[in-house]
């Protein structure tokens, strides 16, 4: 797949495949015989997971880290797995925070539904 291909296909940028490139996020991607790159399906599959990743909020150098790691082999899978687990914790406390956001703001609108139905006459402007 040429670059154009991929970044439509993952809704990135040319240049953001270049960055993951040159940060060493994405490496030896192949090319053609003129030198275009020609994106695999392994070099496919770690740009799906970098997405997947970044998508969440996953630090640029976490990532770095953990694909240096990974690199390096399965003497690094304990540390890789480490790495990983501390992504999740911080994900799930995020999480945890979206969720409370969104009650409140279910609460707000529900109150405003009544505002604005007549159902509330006690006042007028929803409390902070």
């Amino acid at each position: 797949m040429t670059i154009k291909e991929v970044g439509k296909k993952y809704n990135l940028t040319p240049d953001t495949l270049r960055y993951y490139e040159r940060i060493g996020l994405v490496s030896n991607v192949p090319r053609n015989k003129n030198g275009i790159r020609n994106y695999d399906d392994k070099t496919c599959r770690r740009i799906e997971f970098i997405k997947c990743m970044r998508d969440a909020g996953v630090e640029i150098e976490i990532l770095i880290k953990y694909i240096d790691l990974y690199e390096k082999g399965r003497q690094t899978a304990k540390a890789r797995k480490q790495l990983l687990e501390e992504q999740k914790e911080k994900l799930l406390e995020k999480q945890k925070n979206i969720n409370e956001t969104i009650s409140k703001l279910n609460y707000k609108l529900e109150l405003y539904d009544e505002i604005i139905e007549g159902k509330r006459k006690d006042f007028t402007e929803v409390e902070e």
